[in-house]
């Protein structure tokens, strides 16, 4: 008798959990939305994460708020979206990171980018800044190189966490550029930036967003950006190219649910999204004040965009040597 309970206990959890799902699908979303950024505050990834949530509080009437979820090169966070339950009530950002870097850099990863999570649409496209601390004696790439080529193994270069694009853009340079630097791993960018500024660590990859300001600011000198040509929001600094050719290290952003969230959700989702991107406010942060590129907005395309970039980055990480575990 026991075990007939039990039994019919255990079967009827699917028929309870599912209705609720449908039901939330009328109303959503009736209740604050948490949306996790995997990465510390303070970083282009942050900075992102809070523009899109205040765009869709507006477009929905409902709060998006960001929780921060930083560590393991971003996998902490986007392993808790993964298992998130699928009902309208999680979202996270998702980049280069999550579905291109740390699949060929992790042989066991917790979570697997293709089946449990929905990419809902990338926000943005961008490269990377080389900042250096203002007190180094370079002011141009060519001069970096030389000056680490000149005492090996005395300059760093600080990261947002090992294997993501900011590590293997410092990584690619090192192989590329010929030079010795040490990499110095933090939680997330933000962290980074009182050390840079005083010289703690010497150097730093980092994403546009983050690191342009500190540049524009007079805190941090910007020698290089990692896209093949210059950034449409600093034609003033050179790319990396400029002096090591055939360097490119590109990334982006994009946000994504747990794998089973309503598809009535995922559409209103995508739908609010490329509207928030055509707004004024949007287009002018993103091109103006955080050097950020538009990309062709929604689902649609998403897995030839990220079959291509994967490709893209095979060779940076085979060139870094770095494997996770």
């Amino acid at each position: 008798m026991k075990r007939r309970l039990l039994l019919a206990a255990a079967l009827a959890v699917p028929s309870v959990a599912a209705p609720s799902i449908v039901r939330a699908q009328g109303t959503w979303p009736a209740k604050t939305v948490k949306f996790i950024c995997p990465f510390a505050p303070g970083g282009g990834t942050d900075t992102v994460s809070r523009l899109m949530c205040d765009q869709l509080s507006k477009a929905f009437g409902q709060t998006f708020v960001v929780d921060n979820k930083g560590g393991a090169g971003g996998n902490i966070g986007t392993v808790e979206l993964a298992r998130a339950t699928p009902d309208g009530y999680t979202l996270g950002l998702i980049s280069v990171a999550s579905h291109t870097l740390n699949p060929m850099l992790y042989s066991r990863l917790p979570y697997n980018p293709d089946k449990d999570i929905v990419a809902i649409s990338r926000v943005a496209i961008l490269a990377n800044l080389l900042g250096v601390t203002p007190s180094l004696p370079a002011n141009n790439v060519a001069e970096l190189i030389a000056l680490c080529k000149k005492e090996p193994g005395k300059y760093s270069f600080a990261s947002s966490g090992p294997g993501t694009s900011l590590h293997l853009s410092g990584e690619l340079f090192k192989k590329m550029a010929g030079v010795d630097i040490i990499h110095v791993p933090y939680k997330g960018a933000g962290p980074v930036y009182s050390d840079l500024m005083a010289g703690v660590v010497n150097m730093m990859f980092a994403n546009m967003p983050s690191m342009l300001p500190q540049v524009r600011g007079g805190k941090l000198k910007g020698l290089g950006v990692t896209s093949a040509q210059r950034s449409k929001a600093a034609p003033d600094i050179p790319a990396i190219a400029e002096t090591v050719p055939g360097y490119v290290a590109t990334s982006w952003y994009g946000i994504g649910a747990p794998a089973g969230t309503p598809e009535p959700i995922l559409a209103r989702l995508e739908t609010a999204i490329a509207e928030a991107l055509k707004s004024p406010e949007i287009q002018k942060r993103w091109n103006d004040d955080l050097g950020l590129d538009l990309p062709p907005p929604g689902r649609a395309g998403f897995d030839q965009f990220l079959a291509e970039d994967r490709k893209l980055w095979e060779p940076a990480v085979k060139a870094s040597g770095v494997k996770l575990d």
